[in-house]
């Protein structure tokens, strides 16, 4: 017996074996094999679906993401203008009002200082007229003082009454 080269008989219960154990395998467990890798590659193909839908999901969610953001910078954009607007528009009315109010005021101080102008000269002409009686009366008071110049002067002024009646 040689441990190179196998007997007959080994060779025809090993081969009877092999095939014992091949036809087993080809009837019940390659069916069964086959049927797992099916159902793994249809649970694959559906987790890429799965995966691929949520990734155009995705797409359309940033997609629409960048539409609100836009849509967000375009009414700031507004209300910022708005503000603006607004803003120029109370400075303008306070700017009006501030120009209205001075005229006033300036109007008012012109009016202040005519009637105190006003005032002024008539103080000055009570005075003048005053001052003119006064010197009239020293006048009178000195040409009066002698009894010729009173008569004359008695007689001018009826004179002088008589006249503005015949008027």
């Amino acid at each position: 017996m040689d441990l190179l080269t196998p007997e007959a008989g080994t060779v025809f219960w090993m081969l009877l074996a092999a095939g014992i154990v091949f036809f087993v395998l080809i009837k019940w467990g390659f069916p069964v094999i086959i049927d797992m890798v099916d159902k793994r590659n249809e649970f694959i193909e559906k987790s890429l679906g799965a995966a691929k839908a949520a990734n155009e999901k995705l797409a359309g969610i940033q997609q629409e993401c960048d539409n609100i953001l836009k849509d967000t910078r375009a009414e700031q954009a507004r209300i910022i203008k708005e503000a603006t607007d607004r803003r120029d528009r109370i400075v303008a009315d306070a700017e009006q009002q501030a120009r209205e109010s001075a005229s006033k005021i300036v109007a008012d101080a012109r009016t202040q200082i005519q009637m105190e102008r006003d005032e002024a000269l008539r103080g000055i002409r009570r005075e003048v007229a005053e001052i003119s009686v006064q010197v009239a009366e020293k006048l009178i008071i000195g040409n009066l003082s002698e009894k010729q110049n009173q008569s004359d002067m008695i007689d001018r002024m009826i004179d002088e009454v008589e006249s503005i009646r015949k008027k």
